[in-house]
């Protein structure tokens, strides 16, 4: 196999001509305070670019574009090496969402992996005797939280439709990252000491796989650049270079199942459900803006809150010139989110168990309605979910008030390859090292504390976003192409960061459409999540005059030093040229490749 990609290597080298140095920003980013209107360098390259969180998966992804693979050939190893290196936000033992734009056809397609809800799971799952919340940790901690991975069987559904090289020739830096060892990255070593605290290190608290893996034999984390190696990930990737159903079936199926049913807080997934998965094809959920037409994935998706709030700010007096600089501008981006939110936490679930209104929630005639509410430099009172049933075709759902905690434990990456296709995908595990619990040398997900833990309200409404079996639980991740006026691709963007990943992923689509900036600058301009009745803002990226403009309107603004995105954007020039933005909260890399 790696005399198969080291040919391929050759030939895409001889393809591609000279090729760039990535741009790296280091994890410290730029410095604190920095004007929104600073001018940041922006790499500007002809054609193939990748974008991600963490510099093993950057580069492995621009040397299969090297190779002559396509864009979903580089998400395969991309995600295969972030499985291992950023095991904390994503991995095969997770879920997402891809979004993969044809440039011949200029259509796009939506590949959805969200974990499924065992065939046994129960919508009490998550409470004790007494019908009150196990809590948070003790749910995410055990075999409850776990539903059946779906990244492996959206890789393959996406490869079948868009691959160019071998199945299996994906893995093979993955493989030999996990054989030789990686080096422990300051991101990764940070989330072992801040959290390691939470991992099993005795088995009356749970499996002890992830301990030991963290851990050296005097309980301490290892050490910061040391190495790391991961041979039983090694023995999955080669099982899967040849078949990658094998996921699903055989001895990694039996692994991650026994894992989940084991004590305490055993879950109840079988080696059906692991048989029974099967990614999915969707249509996108599109939303014109201005002259732009932004897509992103349906429910259980939450894409459709990015949506809305580029409805809302169509709707709304015009930003001023002031752009990134203007708090008034930020005050009509915050009602617009704080709107959207209301109705996604309301609404959107798994739409094939519940009636979601997405015609009316995107309908633009109830968004200029919404947007009555919003006033340049005053902000609404009191946020409360809208009625978007009268823009249905259907008949009205009444749900029960949302009670889901959505934490963030996520990557984010886009690629463009030589043809001018794209890919933008959003990967997670939930949480932060997923249940802690190990299969395969994969973190398994705990994907399903996305789920209401109370099925019903407290006035004994059924609630949208409750657990049923083989259902999804509603995801946050919104990965997004952005197509001109055209329909030719414009922008690809996405970020992690739970709930929060809606104002993020806007943040960007406001930054670069609205206020002119590029897409480096977009990514660094400051967090701000306006959700309920407060406003959280990045405070060492605000502003002074930001943060107290925002007070002034009226808000209830949280200085927040954790609005910790991971941003990865490419925005194509109106020459063909790719400008990308990577997040400099992160390890993220630009990779360039010049055909």
């Amino acid at each position: 196999m790696r005399t198969i990609i080291g040919l391929l290597f050759v030939i895409g080298l001889t393809a591609c001509g000279v090729v760039k140095t990535p741009l790296s920003v280091p994890p410290g980013g730029v410095d604190a305070k920095q004007t929104q209107a600073e001018q940041v360098p922006a790499q500007v390259i002809s054609q193939g670019m990748v974008v991600t969180a963490n510099p093993h998966a950057s580069k492995v992804g621009a040397d299969i574009l090297r190779a002559g693979g396509s864009a979903v050939d580089a998400a395969i190893a991309i995600e295969a090496v972030l499985s291992l290196v950023e095991p904390q936000s994503s991995g095969l033992a997770g879920g997402g969402f891809m979004l993969y734009f044809d440039n011949k056809t200029n259509q796009i397609t939506v590949y959805d992996g969200r974990e499924t809800a065992p065939a046994n799971a129960k919508a009490d799952m998550f409470l004790n005797q007494d019908g009150e919340s196990i809590g948070y940790l003790n749910a995410k901690h055990s075999g409850l939280s776990t539903g059946v991975p779906g990244v492996v069987s959206l890789l393959q559904l996406a490869h079948e439709d868009h691959g160019k090289l071998p199945w299996g020739a994906h893995f093979e830096r993955a493989i030999q990252l996990a054989e030789e060892g990686f080096e422990i990255s300051p991101r990764l070593h940070s989330f072992i000491q801040r959290f390691g605290k939470y991992i099993p290190a005795k088995l009356a608290d749970g499996p002890v796989d992830a301990y030991q893996y963290f851990f050296d034999a005097n309980g301490e984390p290892r050490a910061l650049g040391s190495k790391r190696t991961n041979l039983a990930y090694a023995k999955t990737l080669r099982i899967l270079a040849q078949d990658p159903a094998a996921f699903y079936h055989g001895e990694i199926a039996q692994e991650i199942v026994e894992q989940v049913g084991l004590l305490p807080r055993a879950g109840s997934l079988t080696l059906a459900d692991m048989a029974a998965y099967k990614a999915q094809r969707h249509q996108p959920l599109c939303k014109r803006y201005q002259s732009k037409r932004l897509c992103g994935p349906p429910p259980s998706s939450s894409w459709v809150a990015v949506g809305m709030i580029a409805g809302l700010l169509e709707s709304v007096p015009a930003f001023s010139v002031g752009g990134a600089d203007d708090s008034l501008n930020w005050s009509i981006f915050a009602d617009a989110q704080r709107l959207a939110y209301a109705d996604r936490d309301q609404y959107v679930a798994d739409e094939q168990f519940v009636e979601v209104p997405l015609s009316g929630l995107l309908d633009q005639r109830y968004l200029d309605k919404r947007a009555e509410q919003i006033q340049r430099g005053q902000a609404i009172q009191v946020i409360a979910p809208g009625d978007p049933w009268p823009y249905e075709e259907q008949a009205k759902v009444a749900y029960g008030l949302d009670a889901t905690n959505d934490v963030a434990g996520t990557t984010h990456f886009v690629v463009v390859d030589g043809d001018g296709n794209v890919v933008s995908m959003t990967a997670s595990v939930e949480s932060i090292f997923g249940s802690t619990r190990m299969a395969g040398g994969m973190f398994l997900n705990n994907q399903l504390t996305d789920f209401s833990f109370t099925p019903r309200d407290e006035s004994g409404q059924l609630i949208a976003n409750r657990v049923e079996p083989g259902k999804r639980p509603r995801s946050s991740m919104s990965p997004t192409i952005v197509l001109d006026a055209n329909d030719e691709f414009y922008m690809a963007t996405g970020s992690p960061g739970g709930n929060s990943i809606i104002a993020y992923t806007a943040k960007t689509l406001v930054g670069v459409i609205d206020w002119g900036l590029s897409p480096q600058q977009a990514v660094n301009l400051p967090n701000m999540v306006a959700r309920g009745d407060s406003v959280r803002i990045e405070k060492d990226r605000a502003t002074d005059e930001l943060i107290a403009g925002l007070r002034k309107a009226g808000f209830e603004v949280k200085e927040s030093a954790g609005e910790n995105s991971g941003l990865s954007v490419i925005v194509r020039q109106a020459d063909g040229r790719l400008q990308g933005g990577v997040d400099p909260r992160r390890e993220g890399v630009i990779e360039v490749v010049d055909y």
